[in-house]
């Protein structure tokens, strides 16, 4: 049986990792902090629960959407 040895990881690698990490991070952040600050309660909670719900409104903020 062959066993794949698998080195340590390249730069472009680990930057191909990181960049979509951030960038949904950032997106998150900016949901939540644009909830707080505009009294958006309800959205507030549901971006900070589930994730998901968070990096679009995030998203949609960045790029005006609403």
């Amino acid at each position: 049986m062959r066993v794949a040895r698998f080195g340590s990881m390249d730069i472009p690698t680990a930057v191909s990792f990181l960049v979509p990490a951030a960038l949904a991070y950032s997106a998150w952040l900016t949901s939540i902090v644009f909830c707080a600050a505009n009294d958006r309660w309800s959205l507030l909670v549901a971006a900070a629960s589930f994730f998901p719900i968070g990096i679009v409104h995030g998203v949609g903020i960045w790029f005006g959407g609403w």
